[in-house]
């Protein structure tokens, strides 16, 4: 089975990440994941059993506290991803990076640079073959307001079923 591990945003960000990749999708055909707005802790992997995970995640979400992130503004990976800016706090990359640590020691699951310690936080709002059409749709983006205060109180496992993700389960931090 395939999974991907996330934070959900939740709030006021969630829901203008939601509408804006909608309006983004109606006017340019571009699309983005069928995930909920959120950025990623672990992109897919492949696994037939993972209880452990869901212990690892139960236990660390029952140590850790909820700790707060700003998302602001906008940026892009050359022209291919358009995305809002995700600016972690101390506390939360720090517990960010102790799950790493953790999830590291599950043999089916290998980071690299784009979903280990030293990733760039964001919230996808466009990926799928923007690249022709790549400077419109930041020139639409840009001039919209962009700033949520959010809270990292959440890690999500969703699953690949019936060509979408489906949650698995959500753990919330005390």
């Amino acid at each position: 089975m395939r999974y991907v591990i996330v934070s959900v945003a939740k709030g006021n960000a969630g829901i203008f990440n939601n509408n804006i990749r909608k309006k983004v999708f109606d006017k340019f055909g571009a699309k983005s994941s069928k995930l909920p707005a959120h950025f990623t802790i672990k992109a897919p992997f492949e696994s037939d059993d993972i209880s452990k995970l869901d212990y690892i995640l139960e236990k660390f979400c029952n140590l850790n506290p909820i700790s707060k992130y700003k998302v602001h503004g906008y940026d892009h990976f050359d022209d291919r991803v358009i995305y809002m800016k995700v600016l972690m706090s101390k506390q939360g990359k720090n517990i960010h990076d102790n799950l790493i640590n953790q999830l590291a020691n599950l043999n089916y699951i290998k980071f690299n640079n784009h979903d280990g310690k030293n990733k760039i936080f964001h919230i996808t709002i466009a990926s799928k073959k923007i690249q022709k059409i790549f400077k419109e749709i930041y020139g639409y983006v840009q001039p919209i307001p962009c700033n949520f205060d959010c809270y990292f109180d959440n890690i999500s496992i969703f699953k690949w079923e019936n060509n979408t993700w489906i949650l698995h389960k959500e753990y919330l931090f005390q």
